[in-house]
């Protein structure tokens, strides 16, 4: 029986690590030995599933291929350690967005989840104080959550190129300054918000302004450079108002953020969503209802969380402006001048909260693959009146995350990469943030899993009929 944890601090992350130890053996992880078929090509060693992204996503996919024994599993991840997913580079908030209670990369494991490593670290009382984990804390946990379950991780290895190489898949990775290849059977394209598509710069902004005197809020972006400047924000979800935030608190003079629409919204639709039904039975609806359902969310926009208003409305020097959308840029020696409906404005440098075009064909690591992905423009057809050029763009997904031929049989092994990411929203509902882990992560992990044993079923099928290990000596005396 597990002992309460009697104290916080290293001790109790300590005692922790042994409960999660123990727990694990109780599940046998990971004792029971690889099922998988080892397998390479001249000498080069091919992985049963390559994962390209070390933040929640690809740490929860990891976990859960160990928990299933699959023998061979990488992670690929551009950043340096202890940056497990955005948490400390283009992600703003001061607090998660979805409650304290949220559970994913545990897959199920008490001792795993947030809450067990929030109150070893700080105590159950601080725990029962707050409504959401902090950001910085949240980057801490995946961390731990990494070296506790002592994941494979390659770490400052950007992922270039993915190509067919026979029948499997080559990876071009770009790490301390040289290139070198992987071969895997599977990859999965645990990329995040960023790493779904390109990021939505408007073309306005893009073609009339030079790269130095713009930032999409997904991007890194020097705050301590506009300290005293005039700064324009796009958008009016929580990255714009977050990079508001930050621009304000660091310093600038003067910060105002420009709506398209009339009002900033007010209803978060997303909260509507977040119940088992939608969370794990999105995927299984008719086209047409994955379609209005996407539309609907699509057309009534993200307001801000209160959080990352409030960080904003206390600046004087802080202004909201609905109902203006910027028509015309007009660049200058020093700063800039931008039109809208309403007239004229004058800025030094403009941060888009614009979010991203989630279309894979523009992903550069599937450059092979772009003209042979099936989107939604090429498998459904809305009704009349219902149309959107920004859905139909998303990639249409089948059950396990998987692309699908645009033309069958022109790209077999695209069956083979799967995108857990945020362009799976058309097709797999929100399934990509914390929230959505404990749903997608087992959908995943069960498409994986089967495709890597019945890909091989002819190799089992001899290993049966091979399988000779007699059950014990006591038993010979009934056969005489």
């Amino acid at each position: 029986m597990h002992m309460p944890l009697s104290s916080v601090g290293p001790g109790a992350l300590e005692a922790l690590n042994a409960r999660v130890a123990d727990d694990l053996t109780y599940l046998d992880y990971p004792r029971d030995k690889a099922w998988t078929l080892p397998r390479s090509v001249d000498g080069l060693p091919v992985l049963d599933v390559l994962i390209v992204g070390g933040g929640q996503t690809g740490l929860s996919t990891a976990f859960a291929l160990r928990r299933e024994r699959i023998g061979s599993v990488l992670i690929l991840d551009r950043n340096p350690e202890g940056y497990e997913g955005p948490w400390r580079t283009y992600a703003r908030m001061h607090d998660l967005r979805t409650p304290k209670n949220v559970t994913g990369p545990d897959l199920g494991i008490p001792s795993l989840t947030p809450r067990a490593w929030f109150e070893a670290r700080y105590g159950a009382a601080r725990w029962e104080a707050i409504d959401s984990i902090s950001r910085e804390d949240w980057a801490a946990y995946l961390c731990w959550l990494r070296a506790v379950l002592a994941l494979d991780v390659r770490n400052r290895c950007a992922v270039e190129q993915i190509v067919p190489a026979g029948q499997y898949l080559r990876v071009n990775c770009q790490s301390g300054g040289s290139t070198h290849s992987m071969l895997a059977r599977k990859v999965v394209l645990a990329t995040g918000f960023a790493g779904s598509g390109v990021l939505n710069v408007p073309e306005v902004v893009r073609s009339g302004l030079p790269a130095r005197k713009f930032a999409h809020s997904a991007q890194p972006i020097d705050f301590n450079a506009l300290r005293g400047r005039r700064v324009a924000v796009i958008g009016a979800g929580a990255a714009a108002f977050e990079s508001a935030a930050v621009a304000l608190e660091t310093g600038a003079a003067r910060v105002e953020l420009f709506v398209r629409r009339p009002q900033v919204p007010r209803v978060n639709a997303f909260h509507w969503t977040d119940f088992a039904g939608v969370m794990g039975h999105f995927a299984e609806l008719p086209d047409l209802y994955r379609w209005r359902f996407s539309k609907r969310l699509l057309e009534a926009g993200h307001p801000p969380p209160a959080g990352s208003l409030q960080r904003c409305v206390p600046f004087s020097n802080f202004g909201v402006r609905a109902g203006e959308p910027w028509l015309e840029v007009e660049d200058r020696p020093e700063g800039f001048r931008v039109r809208t409906p309403k007239g004229w404005s004058g800025f030094d440098f403009v941060i888009c909260g614009t979010g991203n075009a989630p279309d894979a064909r523009k992903f550069p690591p599937l450059a092979a693959f772009a003209d042979q992905i099936a989107t939604w423009a090429d498998r459904f057809t809305p009704p009349a009146g219902e149309e959107s050029p920004h859905l139909a763009a998303y990639p249409y997904l089948g059950p396990a995350f998987e692309f699908i031929e645009k033309t069958p049989g022109a790209a077999p092994l695209l069956r083979h990469i799967h995108s857990p990411n945020y362009c799976a929203q058309v097709s797999m509902g929100n399934s990509a943030g914390a929230p959505g882990l404990r749903f997608s992560i087992p959908r995943l992990v069960s498409g994986l899993v089967r495709d890597l044993f019945v890909d091989d079923a002819d190799a089992y099928y001899r290993q049966f009929l091979e399988f000779k290990a007699p059950e014990p000596e006591s038993i010979a005396f009934l056969n005489g």
